[in-house]
């Protein structure tokens, strides 16, 4: 690819795809920068020696000297006679002017006037001196020493190079005189020793002006012109127009070498340093557009594979720690735009963003056509009805979409004993759309029982789309590094809820959700439940009920999983009274027919719910019981639940020592030894100070019932063990945790211990913030030693 000649490289390609596709395939992402040969050769080449900041304003002596015309103007001119004035100067970008436009600066000076700037070097010259030749004479400016002289020097002469820049490809005539001055220009900046941001991004503002204003380039030309600004944009964002014009060669010329070898290193950059796309969001869509490119190729996704791993590393640890944010921010935006267009072609309706902000009323547009919910009764949807037959339709109101649900009088009769309590709810929300109380969007989609599936059919582009970019954050959570943070950034569920009403993204999603429950540390798998109360996570949506669901509730099972014996989902929260009675509250039903089929994980969560008396209906616990008993592994864990039950009772009966101090250097597997050899019904003072203990241990202190005083002094007894104590303990009266690691989030979880009358928190992690809450929400606290924490 030659950048001397005017084809550039930019010309018609011969090579397949195949060769194309291998460029990214078989070279890593720092071969990558060097695909562009010409462009990349040229941007290594600069000036040595002293580098200077593009000067905007400063002060400078000023001595004007016309051209003496008579004997008396040429004494009046030599140098024993000349003035000198001290001005403050800007160089604005069509003139130098002053900041005091008096005397010899009482009409700013052009840039086109400026016939040459030379630095002053004959002998006897002032010093620090630089000419500036205009029609009619000469202007001296005298700065303070030589530094400042070539600084203004080389400013002077790149705004009056720009200047002219501008107006020369302002009005083009011949194509190939304006890719000669492009190249020069791009050199002209390349090899400045002016450092400054505004250095490389002029040329670019002014071609992008160029192209935004002649769009009727031929094909040859545009990539011509990429060619020759392609070094500038090594280590520069390219601007919104310029952005625009790239998106347009993606999109046309999705095979051509270009893209590979121009727009890689670019798209690399903005990936790597972009900080905020929302201040640039063509950056973003440029980015969009290039892996649609990618995509294109003959290899596909094989391709957008290998440039994803590219952008990774292939170190365990991706180095740059901007790439996955602005990864997921281009996948969410291509996914939204899927379905945006979708809601968009229904007559006049809203999108999203117009409904999420409220921009429209309903009563200020056409009425929307319905999103269609088919009956999953062939034989109902077959009968044929009239248009008269037909009653209204049944609008449910959310905050985010408004679904409409088509019903004739025919099947309204057939379905009306079955399917009156849920027509009577939706009549009620359509009523009180005003009340706070409107139905979740999850609600809304599953209106009626006998609607299976919403059909939302997508353009051939927008499929092609959608799959493109699911296939990337499938790519994303194959990352271990990047799953922690990529399950916090999907965790609020930022899709649009028609994509969640799709079922081929749900069921394309459902591996990156699978990856997260797979994923044996907390702050992955956290993610899954939801962002905060009242607000469904992905742990609601796939479960069965769930509108997501379409597995019989496999993954919901495979998200409180035990695997290899470690508690995955479950291990962090499942055994708290917490989440339990929100599966109580909610998700019984499947929970109870997972374990009616056999799910182990399902069996042991209803028998924690027996354990934990979380049922209180009789009823219901004799239909808990009943499906235990259907089956193997649940009628021996009941049997186990069973034995428990009875043991606990005969320790209670027993009694035992009512105190108790371990030895120090014991461990948790010491205590649970010891704890298990006797009884310790009656075990009311426990002393673990100078032990080994971790918070593990918590597992077996809650199965003394009787316990008031817990002396826990320099152990490792931490936050997640205070949780525990604080959802089963809630008799105890008397806590030390002196010299423990216990921080704030543990220790607010103490304010449901009520019965609490002396703590010892000496040498912790408390702030005064905890302090005074935990003040305020027991009553019963007498005795507190907060001494060596932020709280004294």
């Amino acid at each position: 690819m030659d950048l001397n000649s005017s084809g550039g490289g930019g010309g018609d390609h011969t090579q397949g795809s195949e060769e194309r596709s291998c460029l990214l395939a078989e070279t890593s992402a720092s071969d990558l920068n060097r695909l562009g040969a010409a462009p990349c050769r040229r941007a290594t080449y600069c000036t040595n020696g002293m580098r200077y900041k593009l000067l905007q304003e400063g002060d400078i002596q000023v001595c004007v000297i016309r051209h003496p015309r008579t004997f008396l103007s040429k004494i009046l001119t030599s140098k024993f006679l000349r003035r000198w004035e001290p001005h403050h100067l800007t160089l604005a970008d069509n003139s130098l002017a002053s900041a005091t436009p008096a005397g010899y600066m009482e009409d700013a000076i052009s840039y086109s006037a400026i016939e040459d700037v030379q630095l002053l070097s004959w002998e006897n010259a002032p010093k620090y001196c630089l000419q500036l030749t205009i029609p009619g004479g000469t202007v001296l400016l005298q700065a303070a020493n030589s530094y400042l002289r070539d600084q203004w020097f080389h400013s002077l002469q790149w705004k009056k190079k720009i200047y002219k820049y501008k107006k020369v490809l302002s009005n083009p005539s011949r194509w190939e005189v304006v890719l000669k001055e492009i190249r020069t220009l791009v050199d002209m900046a390349l090899f400045s020793p002016l450092q400054d941001d505004s250095i490389h991004q002029a040329p670019l503002e002014i071609v992008s002006k160029l192209l935004s204003e002649n769009l009727k380039l031929t094909t040859q030309e545009h990539e011509n012109i990429i060619v020759a600004i392609a070094p500038l944009l090594e280590n520069n964002h390219p601007p919104p127009d310029l952005c625009e014009f790239f998106c347009k060669h993606c999109r046309e010329r999705p095979r051509s070498m270009v893209v590979i070898e121009v727009f890689t290193p670019v798209v690399q950059r903005i990936l790597k340093h972009n900080m905020d796309f929302g201040k640039c969001p063509r950056l973003r869509l440029f980015t969009q557009e290039y892996i649609l490119a990618l995509n294109e190729l003959n290899a596909g996704m094989e391709v957008v594979k290998k440039f994803i791993h590219s952008m990774h590393g292939p170190t365990g640890q991706c180095p740059h720690p901007r790439v996955l944010p602005n990864l997921v921010a281009v996948c969410l935006a291509a996914i939204y735009s899927c379905y945006e267009e979708f809601i968009n072609s229904r007559d006049n309706s809203p999108s999203l963003k117009e409904i999420r902000n409220g921009c429209q009323q309903q009563c200020d547009r056409k009425p929307n056509l319905p999103l269609r919910l088919l009956h999953s009764n062939p034989d109902l949807v077959s009968q044929e009805v009239t248009t008269d037959a037909r009653m209204k339709s049944i609008i449910v109101n959310s905050t985010e979409i408004h679904v409409e649900l088509e019903r004739s009088n025919m099947v309204n009769q057939k379905l009306k004993g079955s399917t009156s309590s849920s027509s009577n709810s939706s009549s009620s929300s359509s009523s009180s759309s005003s009340s706070d109380s409107e139905p979740s969007l999850i609600d809304c989609l599953l209106v009626s029982p006998t609607c299976s599936t919403m059909v939302i059919e997508l353009s051939s582009q927008a499929e092609r789309v959608l799959s493109c970019y699911v296939e990337i954050l499938k790519m994303l959570s194959d990352y271990d590094d990047w799953r922690p943070a990529l399950a916090s950034l999907l965790q609020p569920i930022p899709f649009p809820k028609e994509a969640l009403a799709h079922v081929k993204f749900t069921k394309e999603l459902k591996y990156v959700i699978q990856r997260f429950a797979e994923d044996p540390r907390q702050e992955v798998h956290s993610c899954l439940l939801s962002v905060r109360a009242g607000k469904d996570g992905w742990f609601q949506l796939y479960s069965p009920g769930g509108v997501a669901c379409d597995d019989d509730g496999e993954l919901f099972a495979s998200m409180v999983r035990v695997c290899n014996n470690v508690h995955i989902l479950m291990g962090s929260c499942y055994k708290t009274k917490k989440f339990l009675l929100s599966l109580a509250e909610n998700k019984l039903g499947p929970c109870m027919l997972l374990a009616l089929r056999g799910n182990q994980t399902m069996v042991e969560i209803l028998c924690l719910m027996l354990e934990y008396n979380i049922i209180d209906n009789n009823d219901t616990q004799l239909q808990i019981i009943s499906t235990l008993e259907s089956t193997d592994v649940g009628k021996k864990m009941y049997e186990q639940l069973c034995d428990r039950q009875r043991e606990l009772k005969e320790l209670q009966r027993k009694g035992g020592p009512t105190r108790l101090t371990l030895p120090s250097k014991s461990t948790d597997a010491d205590l649970a030894r010891l704890l298990s050899s006797g009884s310790f019904g009656n075990l009311e003072n426990l002393s673990l100070a100078f032990t080994n203990v971790t918070s593990a241990c918590a597992e077996q202190l809650i199965k003394l019932p009787s316990l008031k005083q817990l002396n826990l002094w320099s152990t490792q007894f931490g936050d997640a063990g205070l949780r525990v104590l604080s959802e089963h303990l809630t008799s105890l009266q008397v806590l030390n945790l002196c010299e423990t690691p216990v921080t704030d989030a543990g220790l607010l979880a103490l304010s449901s211990m009520r019965s609490l009358c002396s703590l010892n928190m000496n040498s912790t992690k408390l702030s005064a913030d905890t302090y005074e809450d935990l003040k305020a929400k027991l009553p019963n606290l007498k005795e507190v030693d907060v001494r060596y924490t932020e709280a004294w």
